[in-house]
């Protein structure tokens, strides 16, 4: 199927069309200028040696330094257009390729957090103020070279000729000796990449275990084959390399003996066969240079194919209209959730609706589906069927960085992120000291910052520094509760808290019940459960009772009263309790 729509890349270089075409113009005029050498060579040996004219080799010698002159200020005026069009393009790019990374992490639950299109995009903008792109620009122009040699000789034509043509097919042999050789290193060099931030995440779990051998000898085998594809390919383009390099200075002797035989048999002067050796010399530079660089070349085609498919399969969201601010009530209609790069549902058809202000406790088994749920709720994974609707739109309607601020989340895994620990509460936005306090106090933690050697602007680390699980997880709770948000989604809170973080917690529980904040909580415990008005069971992603706290406990203990006096004929169906009128 032909492809209509162009990636923000292609957009991208587009744009800086007007550029390449300079940069091109630029190039024609060096290209002309290069001729200046042979014609120089020309003038001396044919002209002012037979004559001895002082005169002549001064001004020809002015006016080539001149011409030199021209010809070095071109080239970095060239140098300088690409320069300021790959500074252009990473300025294009670096927001939208961030995004991208940002929802590849996000997909993939954090599998695949990646740096690897920032890293792209900066190697690829370092390719294109290299050498080899140069040679890019010049290649065209060797047809010219060519027929300027044409028109000193036909032999010398002919012979630049099969030159070209010999240089040519020894850089397609290297393009298919080496091409996939080096892509497959650069996709295994990727993957280890990955591996080894994964290990270096998780480097607690591998010392306390013992596990850094086992975890190296891994890295180590993949790095052996990157090490052995890259060796055989640098193998093959070295040889090549001096294969090339073999061709084009014995194409610039053995034309030196062609225009030496032409000499003796009085059809061209002795300039011309001096002339002719260095413009086959210039003719034959280009090509000589890409395949110098062609694992430049290879390496920035693979990071270009990675970009542009990567652009193409995430792209740009549209801006979407502004929505009234939420209030809290949800409908989830039919709702079908499948894991990022999962063909399997975990949820599988729920129906039900939270009013604002409820406060549920959602519980069930490990693998029932439970935080898969939060994260369909919160926007997070969408919906491969039905609906889940925030005040009657889709929860994909809204605008991300407007509903973000009505939402607030405690994951499993509590993340906190470089800065101080009012920066981590007031989520990086603008600093509201009152709203910072506040969200502190309500998950009652800011006696404990205050304790801090700094306060509020204690400095943390990503993986939240010297605090310890219960801290960061109050941190958490403080920065989910920050600028009063209408729905909270709890996830596990009280895995790392003590027994006065679980106070804090209930406390804050209380409170958010007070201010009619929509809550949803996910536990094992059941001290949790306390405060909660409504409670939701999942067993394998349905619904196996859902209603209000008490009828849910007292129907839990009918079935087990029944269950215990006989033996169930089948799985009991879904059970939707109703609110007392």
């Amino acid at each position: 199927m032909k492809r209509t729509s162009k990636s923000d890349l292609e957009e991208a270089l587009k744009l800086c069309k007007g550029a390449f075409i300079s940069a091109a113009g630029f190039s024609m005029i060096i290209n002309l200028l290069q001729l200046v050498p042979t014609i120089y060579m020309l003038q001396l040996y044919d002209r002012v040696v037979p004559t001895g004219n002082r005169s002549t080799l001064l001004m020809l010698t002015l006016i080539v330094i001149v011409l030199f002159l021209t010809m070095g200020a071109l080239e970095w005026v060239r140098s300088q257009i690409l320069v300021r069009v790959s500074s252009r393009l990473e300025t294009l790019l670096n927001e939208r390729l961030f995004q991208v990374a940002y929802l590849q992490s996000l997909y993939s639950g954090g599998q695949r957090a990646s740096s690897q299109p920032l890293d792209d995009l900066t190697s690829l903008r370092q390719f294109m103020t290299g050498n080899g792109l140069f040679a890019f620009f010049d290649v065209p122009w060797m047809p010219f070279y060519i027929a300027v040699m044409f028109i000193f000789h036909p032999y010398y034509g002919l012979a630049a000729v099969a030159a070209s043509i010999l240089l040519t097919i020894i850089a397609i042999v290297q393009e298919k000796s080496t091409g996939k050789l080096l892509d497959e290193a650069n996709a295994l060099a990727i993957t280890g990449r990955g591996l080894v931030n994964t290990n270096l995440r998780n480097a607690e779990v591998i010392e306390s275990m013992g596990m850094l051998r086992n975890i190296r000898q891994r890295w180590l085998k993949g790095t052996r084959q990157v090490l052995a594809l890259q060796a055989i390919a640098s193998s093959r383009a070295g040889l090549i390399s001096s294969l090339s390099k073999v061709t084009r200075l014995s194409s610039q002797s053995l034309i030196l003996g062609l225009g030496a035989y032409l000499v003796i048999e009085n059809e061209i002067t002795p300039g011309l066969m001096i002339a002719g050796s260095i413009l086959l010399g210039r003719a034959l530079a280009p090509i000589d240079i890409m395949i110098g660089s062609w694992k430049g070349f290879v390496n920035a085609r693979s990071q270009y194919n990675r970009l542009n498919d990567m652009l193409l399969q995430i792209p740009a969201e549209a801006e979407k209209m502004t929505l009234p601010a939420p209030q809290g009530d949800f409908q989830i209609e039919a709702a079908v959730v499948v894991p990022p790069g999962s063909k399997t549902p975990v949820i599988k058809g729920i129906t039900l609706a939270i009013a604002k202000g409820d406060v549920v406790g959602l519980i069930g088994p490990s693998g029932a589906g439970k935080s898969s749920f939060a994260r369909a709720l919160l926007g997070i994974w969408p919906t491969a069927k039905g609906n889940i609707r925030l005040d009657g739109a889709d929860v994909f309607a809204w605008n991300r960085h407007e509903l973000g601020p009505f939402f607030g989340y405690l994951p499993q895994d509590i993340e906190l992120f470089e800065g101080t620990i009012s920066e981590n509460i007031a989520r990086f936005g603008p600093i509201d000291p009152e709203k910072v306090v506040n969200a502190a106090k309500m998950a009652d933690v800011h006696d404990l910052i205050l304790r801090m050697s700094e306060g509020y602007d204690t400095r943390i680390g990503a993986s939240g520094g010297n605090l310890s699980g219960g801290q960061r997880q109050r941190i958490g709770l403080a920065r989910a509760l920050y600028g009063d948000p209408v729905v909270v989604v709890l996830d596990e809170p009280n895995s790392n808290l003590d027994e006065q973080g679980e106070l804090a917690l209930s406390n804050a529980l209380q409170r958010l019940k007070q201010k009619k904040v929509t809550v949803i909580v996910i536990t094992h415990r059941n001290n949790v459960l306390a405060n909660v008005d409504k409670l939701l069971i999942l067993n394998e992603g349905l619904v196996s009772v859902y209603g209000p706290k008490e009828q849910v406990i007292a129907h839990l203990k009918h079935q087990k009263t029944a269950a215990s006096q006989a033996k169930p004929q089948q799985a009991a169906p879904a059970v939707t309790l109703n609110s007392p009128a």
